[in-house]
């Protein structure tokens, strides 16, 4: 795996990332063990940009944090060859959703909320600083000034060394940037999600920003592997998707059917077509793929290494008006 720049402050990571979400929460139940595995594997192939955050995973019944946790066992022997991105900004989530579905969000982006958040981090995480810092959304009760002030300042005590926004508008991102650079902006983008393209990513672009896009599988839809409802556990957080409901879940097929011609034809997987399509979008462009299996892990990494053809790019890029159901 290639090692690019992401944005233009200084911070270099590999060309596809890891998230981490789904070890913890959203994707059927836990394995600690497999998790590893996979954390190991993907260092073995330079997949060393890590992200999570604050609130992926609950502890026990009363705390959030628990992807972190998860991942700090791992990082005391590894933390020097990662680059760690975690955020702030959801104060909560309803600890009975925290690991399945209907997740609900409160938001807090206030500076207090962002120092304490800092330190339970590191604290959780076992390490004293975090290369990249995302505020997670927007508090609209906070100025968007005030919280990036306040995560400027983590900059200057060492506790962060970049700064990065998620699913911001453009102006959100000109306003942000103009407090403190930053680094990246994280969005959902894939095939079948395409929102930030008009205005973010060339505001981005003319900032220096680099963009980290999660979701590049549609949630693991655009791999050809979900084909019902049914295929969910209770602990899955798809089952309550607009897009996964069986209706629009059968209408979506056809997309699956487009990428899989695509596939078949190049003798690769549909899920390879469709992260190589989120690649292909700019050298600035780093995916996030997650996974807690090795073996998608290793199916996502080969995907790096796909190059589509302008007729191919073309063929996918007119996915997009055919998707059914919305995002959230």
């Amino acid at each position: 795996m290639r090692t690019v720049p992401l944005g233009s402050q200084g911070l270099v990571v590999s060309s596809q990332g890891l998230g981490c979400m789904g070890m913890s929460q959203s994707y059927g139940e836990p394995d600690d063990p497999t998790s590893y595995a996979t954390l190991d594997r993907a260092l073995e192939l330079g997949v060393t940009f890590l992200d999570t955050a604050n609130v992926y995973g609950a502890i026990g019944e009363s705390g959030f944090g628990g992807n972190e946790v998860l991942l700090s066992s791992w990082l005391a022997t590894h933390r020097d060859e990662v680059q760690l991105a975690t955020k702030v900004g959801i104060a909560g989530i309803d600890v009975g959703q925290a690991s399945g579905s209907g997740a609900r969000f409160e938001l807090d982006g206030s500076p207090a909320a962002v120092a304490a958040g800092i330190d339970a981090s590191l604290q959780r995480l076992g390490t004293d600083h975090v290369d990249l810092y995302y505020l997670h959304r927007v508090d609209p009760a906070t100025p968007l000034e005030d919280t990036i002030g306040a995560m400027a300042e983590l900059v200057t005590a060492g506790k962060v060394r970049y700064l990065g926004v998620s699913e911001v508008t453009a102006d959100q991102l000109q306003r942000a940037h103009a407090v403190h650079p930053i680094t990246a902006v994280q969005s959902e983008w894939s095939l079948w999600t395409r929102g930030l393209e008009d205005e973010v990513v060339p505001t981005a672009r003319r900032l220096g920003v680099g963009l980290v896009p999660f979701s590049p599988l549609g949630r693991g839809y655009l791999t050809g592997t979900v084909t019902s409802s049914a295929d969910f556990g209770t602990r899955d957080s798809r089952r309550t998707n607009p897009r996964f409901t069986d209706d629009n879940l059968d209408a979506n097929q056809a997309i699956v059917a487009e990428v899989r011609s695509v596939a078949d034809a190049r003798g690769v997987l549909p899920g390879q077509v469709a992260l190589a399509w989120v690649h292909a979008q700019g050298d600035d462009v780093v995916p996030i793929p997650g996974t807690k299996r090795p073996t998608y892990l290793e199916q996502n990494v080969a995907a790096s290494d796909l190059t589509l053809t302008s007729d191919e790019l073309e063929r996918l890029g007119a996915l997009a008006d055919r998707v059914t159901g919305s995002r959230y």
